[in-house]
């Protein structure tokens, strides 16, 4: 195709992604409080700390962000099939048949990352933040601030256990090998504890460790996907 139908195209694909992400937001701003209060249940309970809204709009805005981060997350299976499908042509029918293959591994490993921080890595990271310092300390943050700090704490080490699959995919499209992979095993470690100590929120090394071994698991276990492919 010319270069203007193929701008024409990625304008459609682009603007059905969006049309998704509209339609999940607006679902999920219906049930924006019961996903606001997962939210506010993993702030420890042994320790005083007041969650206020000071701005006028700051409850309304909170209360959005959490309906468009749940909408992100619910059509994130949309988004990904659109941009595949707009990069099909260029792969051979093998390497478009596995690509559609993989995005349900990709999902299923990006929820399964954001259940495993918000079950055991945010919980430990919140009581080390809130319980810093003197308790003459009054503790009274932004629920904003608050909302922000999870989602998007949540987002990134989803984003990590996406490794796996997307190990695979690339060795199944000759992009690169399980052999090279293994390799660069020793660099891959290092950039593994930078971006661990990039994610963490907290400057303990037990917090870190929680999130630097899983990485470098999922990284072996991305290795072993690949000799597979």
């Amino acid at each position: 195709m010319p270069l203007m139908a193929h701008l024409l195209e990625l304008r459609n694909r682009v603007v059905r992604a969006a049309l998704g992400v509209l339609i999940t937001t607006s679902i999920a701003f219906f049930y924006s409080q019961q996903l606001l209060d997962l939210y506010l249940a993993i702030a420890p309970k042994d320790i005083h700390v007041t969650i206020q809204a000071v701005k006028v709009t700051e409850t309304f805005v909170t209360y959005f962000k959490v309906a468009l981060n749940a909408g992100l997350i619910a059509a994130m299976p949309l988004v990904i099939y659109e941009l595949l499908r707009f990069l099909a042509p260029g792969l051979r029918p093998q390497e478009r048949r596995w690509v559609l293959l993989g995005l349900p591994f990709i999902i299923l490993f990006f929820v399964a990352g954001v259940a495993f921080g918000y079950l055991v890595l945010l919980p430990n990271a919140l009581s080390f933040l809130l319980s810093f310092g003197s308790s003459a300390i009054q503790k009274n943050i932004l629920l904003s601030d608050y909302i922000s700090f999870v989602t998007t704490f949540l987002l990134a080490v989803g984003a990590t256990f996406e490794m796996p699959p997307i190990m695979f995919m690339l060795a199944k499209l000759r992009v690169v090998s399980a052999k090279r992979m293994g390799g660069f095993r020793r660099y891959a470690i290092v950039l593994i504890v930078i971006v661990a100590a990039i994610i963490t929120p907290t400057p303990d090394p037990v917090n870190q460790l929680s999130v630097a071994i899983p990485m470098y698991l999922l990284y072996e276990l991305g290795i072993i996907f690949a000799r597979f492919a």
